[in-house]
């Protein structure tokens, strides 16, 4: 009877658990606790972190690989997240992540003001920064340092979909980079903006947008994806889906695609994307060395990111009739709607009557797009390494 206890017991993930998995499993309650009590970005947050504490559980088995017999047929099936996972790493799920976003977009402020699409370019700074402070480290191989960089973006579907594709060992930890620091944008970004700006260039007023047609939104996104695709080809996915969604809001002749890209089908990819991205963070592949690089990386590129475009605001100052808020320039690291809401928040601080929402949306949509772009060719650069 006593050895059958002891049996049971040495079955149990009590027995098998080790301090890795221990940590782990902290970790996931940390970043369930940012998300829940403290509102930190919770629709990725949550079912990242759940998918993490999953993954670390002793011999449940989630994320356990098929294996397969000489004859080639499966002998024994993966675990459930495995299956999922190929979302991700068939490049599935960020694309459609994409539709949903571009359905829920208005890229109207971008086209009413063209000069906010330079503020979103120069956001992208960050990436390539960080791409040669990775590769400086000598820690990382060229496509690693690509998915590294990319965490400037502020776009966690770009970095997933370039790490699946680059460095897809580095998935989990780039993926946890990129979206713990898109939901601590609201505390990187303010005292970077404050210490590049001064009080009276906090306090410019910009002038209202014009309006903008619904023709023009109606041939934006289809004039965006042929351009864009036409010069970075393997852009053509994130932004042609972005686009897509786009254009299904905008045309106003496909509610209920609509309907279907902006809710149904965003919320659940969203679910399968968050929970198999930190069903990637296992003890045995982010706790090392990297991991800890790639965290402090990404503090960098958010900071290079934003400062990027901050710095270009100033500079196209001397040169505009009708100054811009330099504020607003943070807003092209693409963490949509949340960097533009920071400009907003900084500039009422400094003057409760100005209002910078509308214009910070478009450097931030336009930011969108440049994150794709700068995958695209990142891609293009190293996909055959």
């Amino acid at each position: 009877m006593l050895q059958t206890v002891k049996d049971f017991y040495m079955s149990t993930g009590f027995a098998n658990i080790t301090g890795g998995q221990i940590l782990m499993i902290l970790v996931s309650f940390l970043l369930l606790y940012l998300a829940i009590k403290r509102g930190f970005e919770p629709l990725l947050l949550v079912p990242i972190a759940f998918g993490m504490f999953l993954t670390n559980l002793p011999l449940a088995g989630l994320m356990t690989e098929p294996i397969m017999g000489p004859d080639g047929h499966v002998q024994e099936i993966g675990g459930l997240l495995y299956y999922l996972y190929q979302g991700d790493h068939l490049g599935i799920f960020p694309p459609l992540i994409f539709l949903g976003v571009g359905a829920m977009t208005d890229f109207g402020p971008l086209i009413a003001n063209p000069k906010s699409l330079l503020l979103g370019a120069a956001a992208q700074f960050g990436i390539f920064i960080t791409f040669f402070g990775a590769i400086a480290s000598g820690l990382f191989t060229p496509n690693e340092a690509a998915s590294i960089g990319i965490i400037g973006g502020a776009d966690g579907p770009t970095a997933i979909f370039l790490s699946s594709k680059l460095a897809p060992h580095l998935l989990g930890s780039i993926a946890v980079a990129a979206y713990s620091y898109m939901a601590l944008v609201p505390v990187i970004q303010p005292p970077i903006m404050k210490a590049l700006t001064t009080k009276e260039e906090r306090n410019i007023k910009m002038k209202q947008l014009r309006h903008v047609s619904k023709l023009e939104k109606v041939i934006f996104p289809v004039l965006a994806t042929l351009i864009v695709s036409m010069i970075v080809p393997p852009a053509a996915a994130l932004v042609g889906m972005l686009m897509l969604g786009n254009l299904f809001k905008e045309s106003g002749a496909v509610a209920r695609l609509t309907d279907t890209a902006q809710n149904a089908l965003m919320n659940i990819v969203t679910i399968f994307l968050g929970v198999t991205v930190g069903a990637t963070a296992s003890a045995s592949a982010f706790l090392n060395v990297k991991t800890l690089a790639i965290m402090g990386l990404g503090v960098v590129a958010f900071a290079f990111g934003t400062a990027a475009g901050v710095i270009l605001a100033k500079i196209m100052n001397k040169f505009l009739k009708d100054p811009i808020n330099p504020l607003i320039g943070s807003a092209g690291v693409s963490a949509v709607p949340m960097a533009a809401r920071v400009s907003q928040v900084v500039g009422q601080k400094e003057n409760p009557s100005n209002f910078l929402l509308m214009h910070a949306m478009g450097p931030n949509v336009a930011g969108v797009i440049g994150s794709a772009v700068s995958a695209g060719v990142l891609l293009s650069l190293f996909s055959g390494f």
